[in-house]
């Protein structure tokens, strides 16, 4: 599924609070890769991705980095690509999405009690950023964390999201191992949640079957005290 793209020039407003910058070039590699990218698809967003979402959001998901003809196409975290079906689907049924499917950033999709991130803002190559990179992204994921209130959830999707969030808290790996269905408590009453990530390798091989992602959801529903939508269930 590719995304119908939106012109580049029109940059999305950020939750207000989250740290963005439209203009970024930290990594040579990603900033050079985006150039070779924008000059094959001069229709595709291809900058740095906001974070999306409710700014007083309780849910933060923590995704890995724009997909090629998804997020880096339409300018709007896991929109238009394969990952964001199963995503956006199980937001919807537990009441954080106003509508199922993200097609583009002007399809009317609002998220209420929810924002999502990624660990690194910009497209990378073969959707595989360096460990440099992530690291030099990660203050910008530190300021979207920061805004999570007492009480809320993180959500990280797969083992980089999960490694990125512990940085941006100041947490080490260590005592905080990634696993699929794993809850750790953070300060504050803030709860980590770790899920694999939606891509299409992973539900297509049924690593990540929608039963599984819904168990999760359940965990974070319980966690901040919503009941799961009737349509969940």
């Amino acid at each position: 599924m590719r995304a119908t793209a939106n012109r580049r020039a029109i940059v999305p407003e950020p939750p207000a609070g989250t740290a963005y910058d439209p203009e970024c070039r930290r990594c040579p590699r990603l900033a050079g890769f985006l150039d070779t990218v924008r000059a094959a698809h001069p229709a595709y967003f291809c900058r740095p991705v906001a974070p999306f979402g409710d700014p007083a959001a309780a849910l933060v998901v923590v995704g890995l980095a724009p997909g090629m003809h998804g997020a880096n196409a339409t300018g709007r975290p896991f929109t238009g690509d394969y990952a964001g079906v199963l995503l956006y689907e199980t937001l919807h049924a537990y009441g954080f999405a106003s509508q199922p499917q993200a097609t583009r950033r002007d399809d009317g999709l609002r998220l209420a009690g929810c924002r999502i991130t990624n660990a690194v803002k910009c497209l990378p190559p073969e959707n595989k950023p360096l460990p440099a990179e992530v690291r030099c992204c990660n203050d910008f994921l530190a300021a979207d964390l920061r805004q999570v209130p007492a009480g809320g959830a993180i959500l990280a999707l797969g083992r980089i999201a999960h490694d990125a969030a512990l940085r941006a808290t100041g947490r080490t790996r260590r005592a905080f191992a990634f696993a699929h269905g794993a809850r750790h408590a953070l300060d504050d009453g803030i709860a980590l949640f770790d899920s694999y990530h939606c891509s299409r390798y992973n539900t297509n091989t049924r690593r990540l079957t929608p039963e599984m992602f819904r168990t999760v959801f359940d965990a974070i529903a319980a966690h901040l005290g919503r009941a799961p939508s009737a349509r969940a269930t």
